[in-house]
């Protein structure tokens, strides 16, 4: 990426892409968690296909909803701590779930430990997609053919503001 093309440009390129892929595979040996998945065998790929475009639907729709209150000049918004466990298969399908949130404009996962979820939202708009269990449903879908509710324990604090 430094525009040089020379032999030692080149070679020590080279020499980090293969410490990083050794590295990489040395780690592999290494379960970080009881349920990790070796393969993406359970991984429903003609459903992953749906959810990146119904994602790609949420990001839109929550970003304009994060638009609409920056444009309105008292800035509406609440922000607000949820909490809530979830009951999702695998390590992977949490971390899907994290990143979803995330990705989603008005929300940030702050912490996944466990079962348990730390979301900060802008506003109660924010995070209805998470109360209402549609995400994480989106996200059980892409590793299971069941529909059951997904998270539990809800717990929604409004959050300082200073």
């Amino acid at each position: 990426m430094s525009g040089f093309y020379d032999f030692i440009h080149i070679g020590f390129g080279l020499f980090t892409v293969l410490s990083v892929m050794f590295i990489n595979y040395k780690l592999k040996m290494y379960d970080f968690f009881d349920d990790e998945m070796d393969d993406l065998r359970s991984l429903r790929f003609g459903r992953a296909f749906l959810y990146i475009f119904w994602m790609i639907y949420q990001i839109v729709l929550a970003g304009f909803h994060v638009v609409s209150i920056i444009i309105k000049p008292k800035m509406p918004i609440k922000p607000s701590i949820l909490t809530f466990r979830t009951d999702l298969p695998s390590a992977h399908a949490k971390m899907i779930l994290g990143n979803s949130i995330t990705l989603t404009p008005g929300t940030l996962t702050i912490e996944i430990s466990g079962d348990l979820f730390t979301v900060h939202a802008l506003d109660e708009n924010s995070f209805e997609g998470i109360t209402s269990d549609e995400m994480p449903r989106q996200v059980l879908k892409l590793f299971s053919k069941e529909d059951r509710q997904v998270i539990h324990d809800v717990n929604i604090t409004p959050s300082n503001r200073n």
